[in-house]
């Protein structure tokens, strides 16, 4: 046994290059929803700004980063939190074509690339609380 045997696995987070790999799909991502017609819509604050640095906390924690999101706002309770919000299959459709565009930005390796968009596709599915227009 060797001492690398004993040293823990490194999280995802760490895998994908951390902080500034979440940051560049973060940012991606809003700058896609910055000129979406239904989606800004949902965010109450005129500056996405906010809405960038919550989700940005949110997957850093989820995927092994800093616990940032949680001190600063508690439990997730992602179904909650969206609520108020039509989250209809259009909404889902083109918040996953956002993420799409950010996730290619990032130029991940594949298995990587595969494990964050499944757990996204599955995120995003899990939102929708409306089959209205």
């Amino acid at each position: 046994m060797s001492l690398q045997d004993n040293l823990p696995s490194p999280s995802f987070y760490d895998q994908v290059g951390g902080h500034e790999t979440f940051r560049k799909l973060v940012h991606e991502f809003y700058r896609g929803v910055a000129d979406d017609p239904v989606l800004k819509p949902m965010y109450p604050e005129a500056d996405l700004g906010p809405a960038e640095e919550r989700l940005l906390m949110f997957l850093e924690q989820y995927w092994g980063g800093p616990t940032t999101y949680g001190e600063q706002r508690g439990h997730p309770r992602l179904r909650l939190r969206h609520q108020p919000f039509k989250v209809n299959p259009d909404a889902r459709d083109r918040w996953l074509a956002h993420m799409r565009a950010a996730v290619d930005t990032l130029e991940l390796p594949p298995v990587l690339e595969t494990t964050l968009w499944d757990y996204l596709h599955r995120a995003a599915y899990a939102m929708v609380n409306t089959f209205e227009e």
